[in-house]
């Protein structure tokens, strides 16, 4: 599948104010599932310096500076051409050690996954306990369990949207059973870290249905699945990821895959308005 996304920001800023520092995560990955044909960024006001880099865990980080005039608004607008290139989800064959849960990661692997291992919060009892039931379900079949968990979710949680703040812990979720995409992608990556698998997070877009108009940033969960690699799952829509997503950012820690963070000037504080805007068009099928 090949795409054209054109992604508006707006900061609308209550009282004048200076602008900080400020990345961006707008820039689509490049993997063996995403190649990149185009990307353009346009920033206002100006920023006086920015820079591109590579973070980590291999997203593209675009650092601003802004001039110190006060404005009381910040827009950004990304426009890409974007080729996603797995079609089935399942392309792969796990080695034998790989197929039953807890996984026994070789030393050299082990050392890697370490951080997708680690709980995101103080551990809840009650999500161990659940990702447990859903593995002993499955005989400790790692791929059963991914889907089962998937299917939970999607089945047995209501979505609604929050569009700030951060996602909510595991624990909350389960015991809510409700949340935004990000909130579900905490809880589906809580319970395989449990169960020890490696998840990360994964920030943005889906296609969504073929009238959509309009579209969100989206939020899931991939899994590392030795012989697969990252493999990406979607329990807000009890999918498994295939072409139809578009990966901006992937990190340990959600936090790290927001698509702008900044902050103000010392001295200057304001209340801010978002809006955004994010239009996605089908190139090539």
């Amino acid at each position: 599948m090949r795409y054209c996304i054109v992604h508006h920001t707006r900061y609308q800023y209550a009282e004048p104010v200076q602008l900080g520092t400020h990345i961006l995560r707008l820039q689509p990955r490049v993997d063996g599932s995403q190649r990149l044909h185009y990307f353009a960024c346009e920033i206002s006001p100006t920023p006086r310096k920015s820079i591109d880099w590579l973070d980590l865990e291999g997203n593209v980080c675009r650092q601003v500076w802004f001039p110190d005039t006060d404005v009381t608004t910040l827009t950004m607008a990304t426009q890409c051409d974007v080729e996603t290139l797995r079609s089935n989800p399942f392309d792969y064959l796990s080695p034998e050690w790989a197929i039953t849960a807890p996984l026994d990661y070789p030393q050299s692997v082990q050392r890697l996954v370490t951080p997708y291992l680690n709980s995101l919060h103080a551990d809840s009892p009650a999500v161990i306990d659940w990702a447990q039931q859903l593995l002993h379900q499955a005989d400790g079949n790692v791929g059963m369990f991914l889907t089962s968990l998937n299917q939970a979710i999607y089945k047995g949680y209501t979505y609604e949207v929050r569009h700030h703040g951060p996602p909510w812990s595991a624990g909350v979720v389960l015991a809510e059973q409700r949340g935004t995409c990000r909130d579900f992608t905490v809880l589906f990556m809580a319970a395989c870290r449990s169960v020890g698998l490696a998840a990360r997070f994964v920030s943005g877009y889906q296609r969504g249905d073929a009238d959509q108009t309009s579209h969100e940033l989206h939020a899931w969960p991939e899994v590392y699945v030795p012989g697969g690699g990252w493999r990406g799952f979607d329990p807000t829509l009890g999918l498994a990821v295939a072409d139809g997503h578009i990966a901006l950012a992937a990190t340990v820690d959600p936090v790290q895959a927001a698509a702008v963070t900044g902050k103000l000037q010392v001295g200057h504080f304001s209340q801010s308005m978002l809006e955004a805007d994010i239009q996605l068009k089908v190139l090539e099928e």
